[in-house]
């Protein structure tokens, strides 16, 4: 397996991990009456480190649809590259990190971050042209 689709695979695991965080975190927040319930109505607002990840995990929907995509394509392309095993890499240990950065609510740090992983993703899609 190309190191393309093993960053992919480990991005998937990343998201899931994201999703049970945020779920895990707001079911903290709202009750389990809540979670378990037909959530009509308005929701308790998620505030702190719940709020937080559930954020975390928007942003990184917002992104994964990309480099899911990039790399899928870089990959069926054979245009698999030394530039986009760096971008691979660089996404995802960026988003690895941007997790517990956001969580934590440290400023500006997350932004960095965050920049990082957009640059891992540039650096795959740039390859299919």
């Amino acid at each position: 397996m190309s190191i393309e689709m093993q960053y992919l695979f480990w991005s998937i695991l990343l998201g899931f991990a994201h999703v049970v965080l945020s779920g895990i975190s707001a079911a903290r927040v709202r009750g389990l009456a809540w979670n378990a319930g037909p959530r009509d109505g308005t929701p308790v607002p998620l505030t702190g480190v719940a709020g937080r990840l559930h954020r975390a995990n928007n942003n990184f929907l917002e992104t994964f649809v990309f480099f899911a995509a990039a790399v899928l394509a870089v990959v069926v392309a054979g245009k698999a590259n030394a530039q986009t095993a760096l971008g691979v890499q660089l996404y995802f240990w960026a988003r690895l990190a941007y997790l517990p950065a956001y969580a934590a609510g440290v400023p500006y740090l997350r932004s960095v971050i965050w920049a990082v992983a957009v640059v891992g993703l540039v650096m795959v899609v740039t390859a299919l042209s």
